[in-house]
């Protein structure tokens, strides 16, 4: 497998991964707070991670590097996953996950801004036409979205996007998986002590499948889909892979309907489509 494909079919394992996180994180914080989540779910992944280091014996991060895995922890650690977490509260899953939609566009602005990256200007049309489906499918919602939640959710993309691109451009000379290792230690000093400050008083109060929900997020959402996606967008292009994420709103919508027996309205899942088909034509011109 070439390294373009291979990169390819890591960013799709991503993907695929990435696509339970919403539905897992709704559940999770029916019983847990949104903040002790965000807390709870990067320390044991953090905890996971040290772990990695240590049986493997991988050497520290260059001293230049810190400070963008510093970027990335606040993008995709504690930005990401508290945004979200805070917009579930006011929107539903299915109406989150449309917003996965601007995620694309988004990579791709941090691949031009942070990897030097440089798509065709049909890139950018066929992006901006796919976020302005999401953004328009929004404002449609009227009394069924929330300005707040819909708020949240975009802050979310603007500092996951970040992220993403920050942490693709690490992998490139420290390995995928080394990256999201060593940005999980880096937050783990700030990340465990608040988890056990914020621990509920009252554990056994917490649901099973809120338990499950919160080892989804942290095992996988947090540790395992940043390996293969990381890995997928070093080595097929940030931009390019990027445009991946719009499967996102498929799995997703998917995983909502499915358990947790969420309205998947005609419209919400033809503007996924619509956005879809964009995202799909921006690919062609990635390079």
């Amino acid at each position: 497998m070439n390294g373009s494909l291979g990169g390819w079919f890591s960013g799709f394992l991503g993907v695929l991964i990435f696509s339970g996180s919403l539905p897992a994180t709704r559940v999770a914080v029916g019983d847990f707070d949104p903040t002790f989540l965000t807390l709870a779910r990067a320390s044991i992944a953090g905890l996971l991670a040290a772990a990695i280091l240590v049986v493997l014996r991988h050497r520290p991060p260059a001293r230049a590097d810190v400070p963008a895995l510093v970027v990335v922890a606040l993008g995709v650690v504690v930005g990401f996953p508290l945004l979200t977490a805070l917009a579930l509260r006011h929107v539903s899953s299915a109406h989150a996950i449309v917003f996965v939609g601007l995620l694309p566009l988004a990579t791709a602005l941090f691949a031009v801004l942070r990897a030097g990256e440089r798509p065709r200007p049909v890139f950018w049309l066929f992006s901006l036409l796919g976020s302005a489906v999401v953004a328009g499918y929004a404002l449609a919602q009227g009394g069924a979205g929330s300005l707040l939640g819909d708020g949240l959710m975009l802050a979310a993309v603007l500092v996951c996007g970040l992220g993403y691109a920050e942490g693709a451009r690490l992998s490139r000379h420290m390995g995928s998986w080394q990256v999201i290792c060593w940005v999980l230690v880096v937050s783990l000093p700030l990340m465990l002590p608040l988890a056990l400050w914020t621990l509920p008083a009252d554990l056994t109060s917490a649901r099973w499948p809120a338990w499950l929900s919160l080892g989804y997020v942290s095992l996988f959402s947090m540790l395992i889909g940043f390996f293969f996606w990381y890995h997928g967008l070093s080595r097929g292009g940030i931009a390019a892979v990027g445009q991946l994420q719009l499967l996102q709103p498929f799995f997703g919508l998917a995983l909502a309907g499915l358990l947790l027996h969420e309205q998947v309205s005609p419209a919400m899942a033809a503007s996924a489509a619509a956005v879809a088909g964009c995202v799909a034509a921006a690919k062609r011109f990635a390079r």
